[in-house]
């Protein structure tokens, strides 16, 4: 199969997920949106490094990965005691939590 393909397909999630970041009201939706944009990353970093034919490349998607899991846990915690505490999960309400 042709590198190509999974370029295209790095792409479309990407867009997808950018998309989604801008369009979606819910934090837990556009916490899942930077995800998918974060996969489409790694997408492209290991075919690059399989088309190279190194290892920089899928190095480059663990350190990502690794990132992303540390972004979950914190960024779940953010996003649950904003529900918590104003029992909504909008972006738009985030700016209240100055007060």
């Amino acid at each position: 199969m042709s590198p190509v393909y999974y370029l295209y397909l790095s792409a479309v999630l990407f867009t997808v997920g950018a998309a989604g970041v801008l369009i979606r009201r819910n934090a837990i939706l556009v916490f899942m949106c930077v995800e998918l944009m974060l996969n489409a990353a790694n997408l492209a970093f290991v075919t690059f490094a399989r088309v190279v034919g190194n290892l920089e490349g899928q190095v480059a998607a663990f350190f990502t990965m690794v990132v992303a899991a540390a972004e979950v846990v914190v960024g779940l915690a953010i996003i649950v005691t904003i529900f918590r505490t104003r029992r909504s999960a909008s972006v738009d309400d985030a700016n209240l939590l100055k007060y």
